[in-house]
């Protein structure tokens, strides 16, 4: 495996460069630690509507001409607002590598918020939002999300509330833009065919004149113990009814993670924690054995990511029109208890174990990939993490998994949801 380079400028910023001579490609990423988890009351979705604003332009690079020079250098580009963090990333032939330094450079320190752009991208997130309101798993996930977290701000969707949508000012956006976005709340990652000294001197030439910021305020909000079951019921546009379950999961930095994760493909399934990677059948999980052969479901899935504080583990339920949800929830408690009482099998266990790492390894083999596993790791962790992985999950035992289950998935410290499809198509009002 390829050496990484761990460099800090003087004002701040973290850079971390893993030279890959497979093909002629760089993958520049910029992370920025700063997500929806930093969102006071009243500012709700800053994080992701700044994200828009930056693919508005700068007086350097306007928004017209951005997508012209990465597209005609054969490159590619995106950006992300999650939980925890904001990034950033282009994909670009290596001898045209300083388009993205000098782009990313300029965008965070030059992005302007014309009043005028503010105002359009405000009904784009609107409109993007009320898209979100159509879809029957975003209207009950939002609901299950902000009944597990009545404190802590993991509470509201990355997409902000509309209410905040709809109040926020250019002022309050640029405010959030200035505090956040400086080198020294950032980390570079780079992957790809380069020197990684010669690499390095074209990033101090680039970055290293940006002025540091203070210290960024965090919001120091931890959520109580959760002291019963909660339930929230929505009903909404559809025909399909579904089930959510969330427990608490441990934190992606925690011991608890890595047995946890075993647990979770054992149970409903791997999951995969690559953005780019795909998806793959979870037929073998115990939940789609108990649930969806025995035809009390039409699907089942199960989500847990990587967070800096303790998030959720989500198992999605698909129901047949004519089934009783709570016979659903039964069984899957019944799944929930054998687990708990019997633990997994040997066999289970290494079988879930061959998923989880052949998914961390499909998901690690093209040069965006080893970029975006540079940077993501370093968000809740270090890169490390990535690192020691495979070797984590491999050292997992079927009591390690038993003592998760008996841990973490308990009724009290969880979340039931119930989503009743009301037989209208979807439609949605003005934003």
């Amino acid at each position: 495996m390829a050496e990484v380079t761990h460099h800090r400028l003087a004002n701040g910023l973290e850079v971390l460069l893993k030279p890959l001579h497979t093909a002629p490609v760089i993958s520049h990423w910029i992370w920025y630690r700063v997500g929806s988890r930093d969102e006071p009351t009243g500012r709700t979705g800053v994080s992701h509507w700044v994200e828009h604003m930056l693919f508005r332009g700068t007086p350097r690079f306007p928004a017209g001409v951005l997508d012209r020079l990465i597209s005609r250098t054969g490159g590619y580009w995106n950006a992300f607002t999650y939980l925890d963090w904001t990034t950033y990333f282009e994909t670009l032939p290596a001898q045209h590598i300083d388009l993205a330094l000098e782009l990313e450079a300029d965008r965070m320190v030059n992005a302007s918020f014309p009043e005028d752009m503010v105002e359009a991208e405000r009904t784009v997130i609107l409109s993007e939002r009320q898209g979100h309101e159509n879809d029957p798993l975003f209207l009950l996930g939002e609901e299950v999300q902000a009944a597990a977290f009545r404190v802590h701000p993991y509470h509201h969707e990355i997409i902000g509330d509309v209410a905040d949508l709809r109040q926020m000012t250019r002022d309050d956006l640029y405010q959030h833009y200035r505090t956040y976005y400086r080198p020294n709340n950032a980390v570079l990652a780079l992957a790809g065919d380069f020197d990684p000294e010669a690499m390095l001197k074209k990033i101090e030439q680039v970055y290293g004149d940006l002025e540091p910021g203070p210290e960024p305020p965090r919001l120091q909000r931890p959520e109580p113990p959760q002291r019963g079951e909660r339930r929230v019921t929505v009903h909404g546009p559809g025909e399909t009814h579904f089930l959510q379950v969330a427990y608490r999961a441990p934190r992606g930095a925690a011991e608890d993670f890595f047995p946890f994760f075993v647990l979770v493909a054992v149970l409903s399934g791997p999951v995969n924690l690559n953005l780019f990677g795909g998806g793959t059948t979870n037929r073998t999980s115990r939940l789609y054995k108990a649930l969806v052969e025995t035809r009390l479901a039409v699907g089942v899935s199960g989500g847990v990511s990587a967070t800096i504080d303790p998030f959720l583990y989500v198992i999605t339920v698909t129901l047949p029109a004519e089934k009783d949800p709570e016979t659903a929830l039964a069984r899957l408690d019944e799944e929930v208890r054998r687990m708990q009482d019997e633990g997994p099998s040997p066999e289970e266990v290494q079988r879930a174990q061959k998923q989880v790492r052949a998914f961390f390894a499909y998901g690690s083999e093209s040069i965006t990939n080893q970029a975006y596993w540079l940077g993501y790791s370093s968000m809740f962790a270090s890169y490390q993490w990535f690192l020691t992985f495979p070797e984590r999950i491999a050292q997992v035992t079927p009591e390690d998994v038993r003592a998760m289950a008996q841990r973490y998935l308990t009724p009290r410290q969880r979340v039931v949801g119930l989503y009743f499809g009301n037989g209208t198509a979807t439609q949605g009002g003005n934003p």
